[in-house]
């Protein structure tokens, strides 16, 4: 199940490249004290629920927005439709994160907020599971958003405020049959989350997880495998996006989409042998 909307394909570049260099827009909306524009960064932006979350910010106003993805011609689409800075780029490739971050502040001067939503799934038995994609999906879901947060990080905490968003998956709170791998990608992000939400306290940087269940994106088109099951039905990546914008404006630290998904975690916390028992029996 779930999801953050992958990039399409490898690129082959080895680092960002700015392909589009707007002035952000006048609108008055997200501004610090001094009336300043804040800057964010979106990752997995070409597409989905990065794509929506870049028209979110930029219908909110006052956003000076880089948007990174691997898919050129998508990004820079997308850029283009939110006066946005493409950045393009494959995070998986050695330093990506540091230039990519050496890039947003050269660009903006500072970042306010971060949204890691770039990341790729694969459905079918673990045994089946060719070793590449097992890197791959680590890599993209897990590994790139790790090197790019341990980037930019201590930019944040040097200024006092900032936002880290991880965009997870339900997959990552319970476990999903066919996708041991992601699941386990994404339940380390939520781990990750956690153990960075408490390290950062009393720095003025948050830390949110977004933990969308099933999600009406491309994701499962380009993992090769669609979406079949009759429930739970696919929300909109409007709605993940609209949860994102809560959780930024007020703080969240954890945020489900739709918001029931939260029930069964408190069942497996509360009850897990009851909780393995129907999710054998249900999938």
């Amino acid at each position: 199940m779930s999801h953050a909307p992958p990039p399409a394909g490898p690129s082959d570049r080895t680092g960002p490249v700015a392909t589009s260099v707007p002035e952000p827009g006048p609108a008055p909306g997200s501004r610090d004290q001094a009336g300043r524009h804040r800057a964010a960064l979106v990752t997995g932006a070409s597409s989905g629920i990065g794509a929506v979350v870049a028209r979110r910010l930029a219908a909110e106003g006052g956003w000076r927005l880089v948007l990174n993805g691997r898919d050129t011609a998508r990004l820079e689409q997308v850029a283009a439709q939110v006066g946005a800075l493409a950045l393009p780029a494959d995070l998986t490739g050695p330093g990506a994160g540091r230039l990519l971050t050496d890039l947003v502040l050269d660009h903006a001067g500072r970042l306010d907020l971060l949204v890691a939503g770039a990341g790729v799934g694969w459905a079918g038995d673990f045994t089946g599971m060719p070793h590449a994609r097992i890197d791959e999906v680590v890599g993209v879901d897990l590994l790139a958003t790790l090197h790019l947060v341990r980037a930019l990080l201590p930019h944040m905490v040097a200024a006092g405020s900032g936002r880290i968003v991880l965009i997870g998956s339900v997959a990552g709170s319970f476990g999903v049959r066919g996708e041991a791998v992601y699941s386990a990608a994404k339940a380390a992000l939520a781990a990750f989350a956690d153990s960075l939400r408490y390290e950062l306290r009393r720095t003025g940087v948050g830390v949110t997880h977004v933990i969308p269940g099933v999600v009406d994106t491309p994701f499962f088109e380009r993992r090769g495998a669609p979406y079949t099951r009759a429930w739970p039905r696919p929300v909109s990546p409007e709605r993940v996006a609209d949860a994102v914008w809560s959780a930024v404006l007020h703080g969240k630290d954890e945020v489900y989409v739709p918001g029931w998904l939260g029930f069964p975690a408190r069942v497996r916390g509360l009850a897990p042998g009851l909780y393995r028992r129907l999710a054998a029996r249900f999938g």
